[in-house]
C-alpha cells in the first residue's frame, strides 16, 4: 500500500501491457526502413482477406468497410499537409501564407503529405488484420446484396481519386517523389571534380 491507500495491483496489471507495448515499438522501429517488405505484407493479407471472403460467400459488410477505410487513408496519403486552395483563401483574406512553388526560380519545398507513408502503412496493416479476425465471428455476417456495394464503392472510388487528380493538375503537384530528377549541389559537384582530378593524376604516374 502506498501513502495515498492505493495497492500495487495497478503497477502489476499494467506492467505486462506497458512491456509489450515497448516490444511493438521496438519491432515498428526496426521494421520502419523495409518499405517493400512492409507494404508487402499488407498486400498478402488483403488477398487472404479477399479469398476468404470468396471461399466463405459472405462477411460482404466488413469487407466494404475494409474497402471505404483503406480509401480515406489513400486520399489522406495523397493530399498535401497545406492544401493550396485553402492557402489561396487564407492570402486572399490577407493573411500572409506560404504557398507551393509554381515557377523554377521560386524556393523549393519538398512535398509534405496529410498522412505520412508509415502512418499510412500501419493503419492499413492493422485494419486488415482486424477485418480478417472479424471473418471468424458468424455475428458479423451481415445478409446484404453486395453488387450494390462494389458499384457504390467503384463509384465512390472513380468520384474521389478523380478529384484528386484535377486538384493534383491545378496546383501542380506530384504525390511522389520516384522519377523526379535529382540536381546535384555544389559539394557533390566539387566532390565529383576532386574524384575525377584524383583519377587522372593517376593514369598520369602509370
Amino acid at each position: 500500500m502506498d501513502p495515498y491507500g492505493s495497492s500495487d495491483s495497478s503497477r502489476v496489471f499494467s506492467s505486462p501491457y506497458t512491456r509489450l507495448g515497448i516490444l511493438i515499438q521496438r519491432i515498428l522501429d526496426r521494421v520502419t526502413p523495409f518499405i517493400g517488405v512492409r507494404w508487402l505484407l499488407n498486400i498478402v493479407l488483403l488477398i487472404l482477406f479477399l479469398l476468404r471472403i470468396f471461399f466463405l460467400q459472405g462477411f460482404y459488410i466488413i469487407a466494404y468497410g475494409l474497402g471505404i477505410f483503406l480509401l480515406n487513408q489513400l486520399i489522406l496519403f495523397l493530399t498535401p499537409k497545406q492544401d493550396p486552395s485553402l492557402q489561396e483563401l487564407d492570402n486572399d483574406d490577407g493573411n500572409n501564407v506560404p504557398i507551393l512553388p509554381t515557377r523554377a526560380n521560386e524556393e523549393f519545398r519538398p512535398f509534405m503529405r496529410r498522412l505520412p507513408e508509415f502512418k499510412f502503412w500501419y493503419t492499413s496493416f492493422k485494419a486488415c488484420i482486424i477485418s480478417l479476425l472479424l471473418t471468424c465471428f458468424t455475428i458479423f455476417d451481415v445478409p446484404v446484396f453486395w453488387p450494390v456495394l462494389v458499384m457504390y464503392f467503384f463509384t465512390l472510388f472513380f468520384l474521389t481519386m478523380r478529384q484528386r487528380i484535377v486538384h493534383m493538375i491545378q496546383y501542380r503537384y506530384v504525390p511522389f517523389s520516384y522519377g523526379k530528377v535529382r540536381y546535384q549541389g555544389k559539394n557533390d559537384v566539387t566532390t565529383s571534380m576532386g574524384n575525377v582530378a584524383n583519377s587522372g593524376i593517376k593514369i598520369s604516374a602509370k
